[in-house]
């Protein structure tokens, strides 16, 4: 999944995406390459050819902080996009021994649970949903119902139909998703589990593949999801990613819509359906 290619797959990417008019070349008329050209890398970013040349090819894997800045620069990165570059650039510094199995805090639990009137969920490493509270699995999906290995939100979101009628602009969201992956991929490019999973998504959905190999990423912070719910209708949300105290690869997502609004109308109403499911489960059960 990570290695010599993935830094210069990267560069090529950001390379390529740079008009030159916007790094102050101009006479570009004619040209047969689309965005920079190496030479104008190098020179832009205080390096020689022969040096910017080595870290597309794999050949020079330690570069400094300050080449990391220079190249941060004349690609317009934003903050994500800078610590991917330093990650897939910085092997020593990543992790070779297995990652710990990830739990969410017993309180962290209870306080997910306590928020009945938000959809409320926690994502860790891979994507992986390690909690999620009732509004969230009736909004979502029950990731309680699906096999361990199965708790992961990029998974459903590519293979799970009903995660494509579930969002309006359905191949934003999901192109969003591969650029959050892709961010877990440079810090932990040892990932067994994480390999399985690209391997996996790559074969059954061809937009992952497109998208994966395309090396965007992305960080969720903040944003609006233009989202629809089989039983109570559209549904606008307003979501906030928080990275967890004691856990920097633990995210807390809570959804909240705006007061007054038809989407809060629409998310009372699905935490009564919500609520009216698991009482009709229960009795079934007894």
């Amino acid at each position: 999944m990570a290695g010599r290619t993935d830094l210069g797959d990267f560069l090529r990417k950001c390379r390529a995406e740079v008009p030159p008019e916007a790094a102050g070349i101009t006479g570009h008329t004619g040209r047969r390459v689309r965005g920079l050209r190496r030479e104008e890398v190098a020179r832009l970013a205080g390096v020689s050819v022969d040096y910017y040349t080595r870290l597309e090819q794999g050949r020079h894997r330690s570069p400094s902080d300050a080449v990391l800045d220079a190249l941060g620069r004349v690609f317009g990165l934003d903050a994500a996009a800078r610590a991917h570059l330093a990650d897939l650039a910085r092997p020593a510094r990543r992790r070779a021994t297995p990652a710990p199995v990830q739990r969410v805090r017993p309180a962290m639990q209870q306080m997910i649970a306590s928020m009945v009137d938000h959809p409320a969920f926690v994502i860790g490493r891979r994507t992986d949903v390690l909690a999620s509270n009732t509004l969230a699995r009736a909004l979502l999906t029950d990731w309680t119902r699906l096999p361990p290995r199965h708790r992961n939100y990029t998974r459903w979101v590519f293979l799970d139909p009903a995660a494509r009628a579930a969002f309006f602009d359905w191949p934003s969201v999901a192109a969003d998703v591969v650029g959050t992956l892709r961010l877990y991929a440079g810090r932990f490019p040892d990932d067994p589990r994480l390999a399985d999973l690209v391997r996996e998504l790559t074969a059954k959905s061809p937009e992952f593949g497109t998208w994966w190999h395309a090396h965007q990423v992305h960080e969720r912070t903040y944003g609006t999801k233009q989202m629809v719910h089989h039983a109570v209708g559209p549904i606008t949300i307003r979501y906030e990613a928080l990275t967890l105290p004691g856990d920097a690869d633990q995210t807390l997502f809570v959804y909240t819509t705006d007061p007054g609004s038809r989407s809060h109308d629409n998310l009372r109403l699905l935490a009564l359906w919500a609520a009216q499911q698991t009482n009709e489960a229960t009795a079934d059960s007894a």
